[in-house]
């Protein structure tokens, strides 16, 4: 079994979570602001069985990450122990928690709507992140592919990688919103830099 490790400062999150919830902390009506996103309608069927936790590859890793914790965290309203919170970045969106779930909550989804709800809320998220969406606007692909690679995938006979349409790409950002998001939000290590000093 592997070792399970503190990734990053999460452990400020565990300290939180270990700790009785303040009445004014609570917001009942969180769940349905989640509800409202598409995929994460089924938040309030979850039962708590555990089995999206079991199947989870990253829960394998942390102590943290814990996506049944997450779903009963929005059930009870305590939306600050989720909104900005780094482990919700953890998730790799593999679907397994959804295609186990008796239930069939998107655990995955409502992770996409958590980090959603923290980037338009706190103007945060983690430079990977940022880095991805804007070579994914200069180029229409995540990894901006160095002309070395494009030559050996030429001398290799392989076909050519498929011009994205950025036109296409552009708008997708700008019709969204996303553009002016990815403009004017910071990185979650610079945040934390600027809090340092």
């Amino acid at each position: 079994m592997p070792e399970r490790k503190k990734m990053g400062n999460i452990s400020k999150h565990q300290e939180e979570d270990s700790k009785p919830a303040k009445t004014k902390r609570i917001d009942p009506k969180f769940k349905y602001e989640i509800m409202r996103m598409p995929g994460a309608e089924k938040v309030h069927l979850c039962f708590q069985c555990g089995t999206c936790t079991a199947d989870c590859v990253v829960a394998r890793f942390t102590d943290f990450y814990r996506p049944r914790k997450i779903a009963r965290i929005i059930q009870l309203g305590l939306k600050d122990r989720l909104i900005g919170n780094e482990a919700l970045w953890l998730c790799t969106t593999c679907h397994t928690c959804i295609d186990h779930c008796p239930q069939g909550v998107e655990v995955s989804s409502i992770i996409r709507a958590l980090r959603n709800i923290s980037v338009k809320t706190l103007d945060t998220m983690p430079s990977v992140f940022k880095i991805f969406a804007s070579n994914i606007l200069k180029s229409g692909y995540i990894y901006l592919m160095p002309e070395s690679r494009l030559k050996k995938r030429e001398e290799q006979g392989l076909p050519p990688l498929p011009k994205p349409n950025l036109k296409d790409v552009a708008k997708l950002f700008h019709v969204t919103g996303f553009a002016g998001t990815l403009e004017k939000s910071r990185t979650t290590e610079n945040v934390k830099t600027e809090g340092a000093n």
